[in-house]
C-alpha cells in the first residue's frame, strides 16, 4: 500500500512509497481503510525534532475511514463501519482515567514507540501511534470512534484533533464566561475552533492575532470581532481593555515566546490557556513576584481538556446546528501524492486545513 513517510527527523520532505504494509494486526485491534486525513501543526512539529518520535515514521494523526477488519475480542466494531481515529484513547483504568481526566491517559502515548508499518528492511512507525498519512492503518479498537453516516470523512478528520482541541480550550479549560474579552494568538485550525469556542460561549470581543493576513481575513468570517499582526496587538490591549489586558488569552502556537506574549497581554486574575505543542526545551520564564502578584491563571490544555468522545459528539451536534463552521476550516485539498504541497501550504500560512484525499 502507498503512505508517506519521513525516513530522518529534520527532513521537511516526505517520501510517498507504494511498498510499506501496516502490521500488528490481532487481538484487540482493526485495520482501517483511511479515506481522509488532515495535516496539523504538531505531524510538521514531529517531523523537525520539537515533539519526540522515533524514525522512519508516517506522520498524520488526524483522520478518518472505513472499518477493514476487526481482530478477536474487539465489540460494538464491524468491517464496514465508519469512524474517526482518536489518537489518545482511554484505557479507562488508568488514575487518570479514573479521575476523570481521560485526556491524560497515557495509553495511547505507549503505542508510539511500536512500530505498526513496515517496509522491505525496516521498521516503520506511525506518528502518535496512528500514522493516517496511508491507505491502510492498524491501531487499537479504542482508538476507532464511529461516526454518523451524515458526517463526511473530512469532517470527521478535523474532529479527530484540530476541532475537538481547539474548541475545547475555550469550551473545558478556559470556560470561557459570556461577555468576556479574548485574545487568541495563532490562528491556524486550531486557533480558529478555539474562536468559535469562545464566540459560543458567548465572548464580547475576541481578537486574533496571526502575521498571515490571509488567517487574519479568516478568523473574523468564524467569529473575530477584530484580527490584528502581532505588532498591532499591544495596540489592541489597550484599546480594548484599557491597557489592564484580555480576560482570557489562548496561545496556540508552541512557542515561549508567544507564551510569554500572551502572559503579558493577560489582566491581573485572568486566564492564559496554552493551547499550542512546544518543545521540551523551550522554557517559558517567569518570576517568582508576577506569579504571585499578578494571579493569572495558566491552564494548559491537552485535546481540549476534557472527555474527547464526548467532545466529538459536541462537536458533531454543534456542525450539524450550524453553530460551528467545519467546512470553511478546509482551505486547500491535495491526494496523498501532492503530501509535500500540503506542507508547503501549512509552513507559509495560507492553509487553515489541508485535507489529504486518500
Amino acid at each position: 500500500m502507498r503512505a508517506a513517510v519521513l525516513h530522518e527527523i529534520g527532513q521537511d520532505k516526505l517520501e510517498v512509497l507504494d511498498d510499506v504494509e501496516a502490521t500488528g494486526f490481532g487481538p484487540g485491534k482493526v485495520k482501517i481503510r483511511v479515506r481522509a486525513t488532515g495535516l496539523c501543526h504538531s505531524d510538521v512539529s514531529a517531523m523537525n525534532g520539537v515533539l519526540p518520535q522515533p524514525a522512519p515514521f508516517v506522520p498524520g494523526h488526524e483522520g478518518a475511514g472505513e472499518i477493514v477488519d476487526v481482530g478477536d475480542g474487539v465489540s460494538g466494531l464491524a468491517p464496514g463501519d465508519r469512524v474517526l481515529l482518536c489518537w489518545l484513547p482511554a484505557c479507562g483504568t488508568c488514575p487518570a482515567c479514573k479521575r476523570g481526566q481521560t485526556q491524560l491517559c497515557l495509553a495511547g502515548f505507549m503505542n508510539a514507540g511500536t512500530p505498526n508499518f513496515k517496509r522491505p528492511g525496516s521498521d516503520v512507525f506511525g506518528f502518535a501511534g496512528t500514522g493516517t498519512f496511508a491507505e491502510e492503518v492498524v491501531v487499537d479498537a479504542g482508538c476507532a470512534v464511529p461516526i454518523p453516516d451524515d458526517v463526511p470523512f473530512d469532517i470527521a478528520a478535523l474532529i479527530g484533533c484540530g476541532v475537538t482541541t481547539g474548541l475545547g480550550a475555550a469550551i473545558n479549560t478556559a470556560d470561557v464566561a459570556a461577555g468576556s474579552s479574548v485574545a487568541v494568538i495563532g490562528c491556524g485550525g486550531v486557533g480558529i475552533s478555539a474562536i468559535q469556542g469562545a464566540r459560543l460561549k458567548g465572548a464580547a470581543q475576541i481578537v486574533a492575532v496571526d502575521p498571515v493576513a490571509s488567517r487574519r481575513e479568516a478568523a473574523l468570517r468564524f467569529g473575530a470581532t477584530e484580527a490584528v499582526s502581532p505588532d498591532e496587538l499591544a495596540d489592541a490591549k489597550q484599546r480594548i481593555t484599557a491597557g489592564e489586558g484580555f480576560d482570557y488569552v489562548f496561545e496556540v502556537v508552541g512557542k515561549s515566546a508567544t507564551a510569554r506574549t500572551a502572559y503579558e497581554t493577560t489582566r491581573r486574575g485572568g486566564t492564559l490557556c496554552v493551547v499550542g505543542a512546544g518543545a521540551m526545551d523551550d522554557n517559558l520564564q517567569l518570576n517568582m513576584f508576577e506569579l504571585f502578584f499578578d494571579e493569572k491563571r495558566i491552564l494548559p490544555s491537552m485535546y481540549g481538556g476534557g472527555d474527547v468522545l464526548t467532545s466529538y459528539e459536541r462537536a458533531i451536534a454543534l456542525w450539524r446546528a450550524g453553530r460551528i463552521d467545519l467546512e470553511g476550516l478546509i482551505t486547500h485539498r491535495v491526494p496523498l501524492a501532492e503530501i509535500n504541497e500540503a506542507l508547503d501550504q501549512m509552513r507559509t500560512g495560507v492553509a487553515l486545513r489541508t485535507c489529504i484525499e486518500i
